[in-house]
């Protein structure tokens, strides 16, 4: 039978491998471990660290039609009022910052 190994081990082996720039096969290899377990080890320290991620909020939506000339032309009105509009193709992520800006 395999020797338990205590939490504050596996966290410190699971930082180790976070920090250590190889693949999960390269580290268990050179840790002398199996690389199951420290997929284990990783899945669960990775779980139990606070997200660094911005929160998402989400906000209403309502979907208007719009007039033949303005096809290439799309609207978001942020919560306080504010439209962007913007065309058909530009960066959604680039949008999604520019209504999150809006909205603070």
């Amino acid at each position: 039978m395999a020797k338990q190994v205590e939490k504050p081990e596996w966290t410190r082996i699971a930082e180790a491998f976070e920090a250590s720039g190889q693949t999960q096969r390269e580290f268990a290899l050179a840790q002398g471990v199996r690389l199951s377990t420290l997929q284990s080890w990783v899945y669960r320290h990775r779980r139990s660290a606070p997200s660094g991620a911005e929160a998402v909020r989400l906000l209403p939506v309502q979907v208007a039609p719009t007039p033949a000339s303005m096809e290439s032309v799309l609207e978001v009105v942020a919560a306080g009022g504010a439209r962007v509009r913007f065309a058909v193709g530009t960066d959604v992520a680039y949008v999604a910052r520019l209504v999150a800006a809006l909205g603070r």
